[in-house]
């Protein structure tokens, strides 16, 4: 999963490695680097810090699971799809759970992080077969994030080769989940519906007060006034 061919993917390897054996917070830079048999100008070309290399290792993970994606097999269910998906990023963390260990308990919240999770939630929902874009597409990612974020530390917790705990915990929340999206997506359609029945109104106001007022000729005007008619 992680190209050790190259310099990005030693010091991700490494620092992983070092995940294992050390607390987080402890692994520096340079054990980084001379764990990787590389230079801290080698770490600088290629991440911006220990925060910056986590990230790569998400890529690498993201990168790995959309290789092996499949299109969802007729009569699949999205909640069922998602749940292949989602286990198979499980099986692809599991040799590094350790590290993770380490990493989420000493990690400090890195905002760059939170969009690097969310990008990853969009990538499963469209390996799944689920549409991510625009305003719905956000909604989606957004449950899915929530629903990832509490199965995952069932995960780090789930010894059990069998993932059996991994497992009830993400297919009770996936469904906890289905139903909450339903319920949020239908407010976000009447919202929108709304939204447009408004812009309507708005709409034709605009063109009825823009609509030139009739108006009478000088000598029609001085007629009327004076009970005139031809």
């Amino acid at each position: 999963m992680i190209d050790e061919t190259t310099p990005k993917g030693r010091l991700i390897a490494a620092a992983m490695k070092l995940a294992t054996e050390l607390p987080w917070k402890d692994v520096t830079l340079i054990d980084i680097a001379d764990t990787a048999g590389l230079t801290l100008a080698d770490i600088r070309a290629s991440f911006d810090g220990k925060p910056a290399i986590v990230r790569g290792f998400v890529r690498a993970v993201d990168d790995a699971l959309l290789k092996q994606a499949r299109k969802p097999q007729q009569g699949e269910g999205p909640r069922d799809a998602l749940f292949e998906v989602i286990m198979a990023r499980f099986d692809l963390l599991n040799p590094h759970k350790q590290a993770l260990r380490s990493i989420v308990r000493d990690a400090d919240p890195d905002l760059a992080m939170i969009g690097s999770a969310l990008s990853s939630q969009q990538w499963m929902l469209s390996a799944a077969g689920i549409e991510s874009s625009g305003s719905r597409g956000v909604v989606r990612t957004l449950g899915l994030a929530s629903v990832y974020a509490s199965v995952f530390r069932t995960w780090l917790d789930d010894d059990d080769a069998g993932m059996a705990r991994t497992m009830a915990a993400l297919d009770r929340r996936l469904r906890r989940g289905e139903r909450n999206l339903q319920a949020v997506e239908g407010a976000c359609e009447t919202v929108a519906g709304f939204g447009k029945r408004l812009g309507g109104i708005f709409s034709g106001a605009r063109r009825d007060h823009s609509r030139p007022a009739e108006t009478q000729s000088p000598a029609a005007d001085a007629s009327s006034a004076t009970g005139n008619s031809s």
